[in-house]
């Protein structure tokens, strides 16, 4: 069972492609796919929960960034997961960035789900680690999920 960690701003991206990997011929094998919409939420899932890939969709997040480096700590603990980045647009100044960490993939959001498929197999085959978790656990419980998402709304 793989385990994949979505990182993107919007919801619907988030619970679409959730139900996208989990019911499409297009992958062989079972997955866990948690989705955030939080970077620092998503750097704890990263280093705690340890997914075998991390996909991103950083631009929804521009607005709230008052410098690149606060994108560090998240990239760079994901350095040794395959990371594929999902891109809305084109910003060059974010491209030179990103540039420097190793970044498996970087696809636009209009990438046919063929090729996103594609590179989702290659990069979850590729993964170092040879052992692969018997059974997935949550990092946090239903409840305690709604907990840190009212906390956060204020």
């Amino acid at each position: 069972m793989f385990k994949i960690l979505l990182i993107d701003r919007c919801h619907f991206t988030r619970t679409g492609f959730e139900a996208w990997v989990n019911h499409s011929d297009l992958f062989s094998g079972h997955f866990v796919v948690t989705g955030v919409n939080n970077l620092f939420l998503a750097r704890e899932h990263i280093l705690q929960w340890k997914p075998a890939l991390v996909i991103a969709d950083l631009s929804g997040f521009r607005q709230d960034l008052h410098h690149f480096q606060q994108l560090s700590s998240l990239l760079i603990a994901s350095e040794t997961l395959p990371f594929i980045m999902l891109q809305s647009g084109q910003e060059q100044e974010m491209t030179d960035y990103l540039a420097q960490f190793p970044i498996w993939a970087s696809l636009s959001k209009n990438t046919d789900l063929e090729k996103l498929a594609a590179v989702i197999n290659d990069a979850l085959t590729s993964c170092a680690s040879a052992e692969l978790p018997a059974m997935a656990a949550p990092l946090l419980t239903r409840q305690e999920e709604r907990v840190l998402t009212l906390w956060m709304d204020g």
